[in-house]
């Protein structure tokens, strides 16, 4: 019995978790919150979700690029071209971005009778964002679970594993990740400078996987 809700960017993460419990899924939310690079990853989640047969809902939540601060919201020059680190990473944060999507998601869940919701969270946001980290998807489940009548969980599995682990899963089952997209600065192309894009670079290497990305810097 299909007993899920995910929630589906179009990016590689939330893409593998698709394809890997594809089986569970009754429904895919994809929210369109004002980022950047929404209108691209917007794309490859209704492709995949057409691919696989899944229901798919599109949200608009255009309050956050209204009301919230983010280098998210404020367009591709606002992205920092750099790794990873704490501080030139704090500026795309969007504040609060996953609990209120939790939220709308388990509202969405308790509403069609379904009991669980994915999130594909992972490691290497941990440092960086403090709504992908294990203690706050615990303690949003438990909320989650204690105010509905349906018990919603919240389902993570990719909390303590790498994007390269996911990428590792994503070639198993062979997804083709040129149809996903990751660039912060939201352009055709990827920029091949920002955090997102490095990220993504190093995950594909380390799984072994041809990088077929349109990079606009190699």
């Amino acid at each position: 019995m299909k007993d899920s809700l995910i929630i589906v960017s179009g990016g590689m993460d939330s893409i593998t978790l698709l394809y890997d419990k594809r089986d569970d899924i009754a429904l895919a939310v994809t929210y369109d919150y004002g980022s950047n690079h929404n209108r691209q990853e917007l794309e490859y989640a209704l492709y995949h979700c057409r691919t696989l047969g899944i229901e798919q809902l599109v949200i608009p939540l255009d309050f956050f690029s209204r009301y919230f601060k983010s280098s998210l919201l404020q367009g591709p020059d606002a992205i920092p071209e750099c790794a990873y680190t704490d501080e030139s990473m704090k500026s795309t944060v969007v504040p609060f971005r996953n609990g209120i999507m939790l939220a709308i998601a388990c509202g969405l869940a308790e509403t069609r009778g379904l009991h669980k919701v994915l999130i594909a969270n992972h490691s290497g946001d941990h440092a960086i964002y403090p709504d992908c980290r294990e203690e706050f998807i615990n303690a949003m489940s438990h909320a989650m679970s204690s105010g509905t009548y349906e018990n919603i969980t919240v389902s993570a599995p990719y909390t303590n594993i790498s994007k390269s682990d996911i990428a590792k899963i994503g070639k198993s089952l062979g997804i083709d990740y040129s149809k996903t997209y990751s660039c912060y600065k939201g352009g055709i192309k990827h920029c091949g400078r920002c955090a997102t894009c490095i990220e993504r670079k190093e995950a594909l290497r380390l799984a072994g996987i041809k990088d077929n990305t349109e990079y606009e810097f190699s």
